[in-house]
């Protein structure tokens, strides 16, 4: 694209180069050095002139001197026998020319400034007509998408059933304005989508356009802020322009905290441009006539922090939440997402949808991807269930550092720690099933034990996240119990041990010293001008008192966890043994090394009570 736009611009420049050579080769035919007249007769007499040219206000012509050939020019004079003497003296070439010119005079010498401004304004018009947009800061810069090219509906988008629900209501009204004008109804201004990053929410808005059939105008929230005063409110102004113009259509600006902050937030003053663009955006959304058929629909990752005055009814009178998708949600989206890929027949979405809780809609995109290359990578003529679990290991943990060099030593650390929490978990009542252990290391990770859920949870219990914690836990008891030593490991699994802890003292009341008491709001990212100012809410005392209490369930947790590897050190020491020979261990198989543990016990309780 850029290759097509530099042709006609590189095409224009030659044509400069090229007409101004030739103005100049023009120039130099009229710059001859003036000699006098008695010179020129000089020359004549001599018989050195070659050729003359007679004009009633010049003599222009050559003469030879030195075996060169030299121009000249003089002022005539009244000679009436001029003509004779160039027949005596045998001069070979003579002629007579009208008078010169004005115009040709000016074009000489102005020629190439008018040539090159005319050119300037040729290459400018054509640097505009190729996207560019030279000069003009203040165009809208979203980007059109016909009814003919938005090739997205709702069969695209999948794990959001109540959100298409929603926006159902405003593709009836795109398609059919007058069923709800008829009655009095007005349809929402502005639809604001919120949720976590890949949940599919600028898919959502365009599906929202393909199934209306209308145009769509995409921009993001970063486009209109530029280092030029009072750009971004001209831009905002032609954007709603451009969508009169062509409703009924869609306006989606992603990313709409860019330009949507709290006015004056302590960054930057009153004039600030950023708050300008947000105030063009309140006026024209106040603006609006509901029957032109213009919705704005914008979506963002922080609605905390914009401005109350954007999320007013009359502005942004919807606010839709995209949830993360649930269980069936996300096996509808790996159908979608593996349409075009080759699956063998082997393969069940519905186990891996099981197997990727807290996934998006982004995360499975990627999933199925990075699949889809590995089975080329291995010659494969389909993706197989083997593919897909080793995709989702890539995506949680990353790829494998099989490179990676690791004394025998450490390798046996890393089986006892990950032992550790793979056995607690199997011991502990209500903990999640273990889908896999692994001392190969991925990413930052030495070693991992994966558990997976059975069913997506919503709410969680004390006891849960106790056993959580113990299980966090069991990594660093192992290697204390094993090597009577502890190693830099757990520190990842000691920061997500304290942060549950703390929560549950601070967040969910969940301290019987403390009672049903919340200390501290939800955990979310600081904004400047409004959450910079603010206490944490208690007092010195009360934050000793959650400092013992943190330290009180971990030192419980912890001995909790140290008592039930010592009961079961056999099953500690199979486990990890077995994982330092097989480096990898599924679920099903750490299931049966405990069990033959489990049997082994019984055969030897049954011969001594016999």
């Amino acid at each position: 694209m850029k290759n097509k736009n530099l042709r006609p611009l590189i095409g224009w420049l030659v044509i400069f180069v090229i007409l101004l050579l030739f103005s100049q080769s023009l120039r130099r035919q009229f710059v001859e050095p003036e000699i006098d007249y008695s010179t020129f007769k000089g020359y004549l007499k001599e018989g050195k002139l070659v050729s003359v040219t007679i004009r009633p206000d010049l003599i222009r012509g050559e003469y030879i001197e030195g075996g060169k050939k030299f121009h000249f020019k003089t002022a005539p004079l009244d000679d009436p026998k001029l003509l004779e003497e160039l027949e005596k003296y045998q001069v070979k070439q003579y002629r007579g020319e009208a008078s010169g010119r004005w115009w040709s005079v000016f074009l000489i010498n102005f020629g190439p400034v008018i040539l090159l401004v005319f050119l300037w304004f040729l290459m400018i018009r054509q640097m505009q007509g190729g996207g560019k947009q030279v000069l003009t800061f203040g165009r809208s810069r979203a980007k059109l998408y016909s009814e003919k090219k938005i090739k997205v509906t709702f069969q695209d988008v999948a794990g959001c059933d109540e959100v298409k629900e929603e926006l159902q209501e405003i593709i009836e009204f795109l398609k059919e304005p007058a069923k709800f004008q008829k009655l009095g109804g007005k349809i929402p201004k502005g639809v604001l989508l919120y949720g976590a990053p890949g949940t599919g929410k600028t898919l959502l808005a365009r599906a929202v356009a393909g199934e209306a059939g209308v145009p769509f105008f995409s921009a993001s929230g970063s486009e209109f802020v530029e280092m030029f005063v009072g750009v971004g409110a001209s831009r905002v102004r032609d954007l709603f322009e451009q969508g009169r113009r062509n409703a009924p259509c869609l306006l989606f600006v992603d990313e709409l905290d860019a330009v949507g902050r709290h006015r004056f937030a302590g960054i930057g003053g009153g004039h600030d441009e950023r708050e300008q663009t947000l105030n063009q955006i309140l006026v024209e959304m106040d603006g609006f006539d509901p029957r032109e058929g213009v919705i704005l629909i914008a979506a963002t990752n922080r609605p905390d922090v914009l401005d109350p005055a954007l999320l007013r009814p009359g502005r942004f009178d919807r606010h839709i939440i995209v949830p993360i998708p649930d269980l069936k949600g996300r096996e509808e989206i790996l159908k979608v997402h593996t349409r075009k890929i080759k699956l063998v027949k082997e393969v069940n979405l519905n186990i891996i949808a099981r197997r990727t809780p807290g996934f998006v809609g982004a995360d499975l995109a990627n999933l199925v991807n990075e699949s889809a290359l590995l089975a080329a990578r291995r010659n494969k003529e389909g993706v197989g269930m083997s593919e897909l679990e080793e995709a989702i290991d890539r995506v949680i943990a990353g790829p494998q550092r099989k490179s990676r060099m690791i004394s025998e030593r450490e390798k046996k650390i890393i089986a006892y720690h990950e032992s550790g929490h793979a056995l607690l978990a199997k011991l502990l009542p209500g903990s999640d099933p273990v889908h896999k252990v692994s001392i190969i290391p991925r990413g930052p990770a030495l070693g991992y034990t994966l558990q997976l859920p059975i069913e997506d949870r919503y709410l969680t219990t004390r006891s849960e996240i106790l056993i959580r914690i113990i299980v966090l836990l069991g990594g660093r008891c192992a290697e204390e119990l094993v090597f009577d030593d502890i190693t830099t490991g757990a520190q990842n699994d000691l920061t997500k041990a304290t942060e549950f802890i703390q929560r549950m003292v601070t967040e969910y009341g969940m301290s019987d010293k403390l009672g049903p008491l919340s200390y501290r709001k939800k955990e979310e990212e600081i904004f400047l001008g409004r959450d910079i100012i603010k206490d944490r809410g208690y007092s010195e005392k009360t934050a000793e008192v959650i400092d013992e209490e943190v330290k009180k369930i971990i030192d419980e947790c912890l001995e909790k966890a140290k008592g039930l590897l010592k009961e079961n050190r056999r099953k500690l020491e199979l486990l990890a043994n077995k994982l330092v020979e097989k480096e990898i261990l599924e679920g099903e198989e750490v299931e049966q090394i405990l069990t033959e543990v489990d049997k082994s016990k019984q055969q030897i309780v049954g011969v001594g009570q016999a």
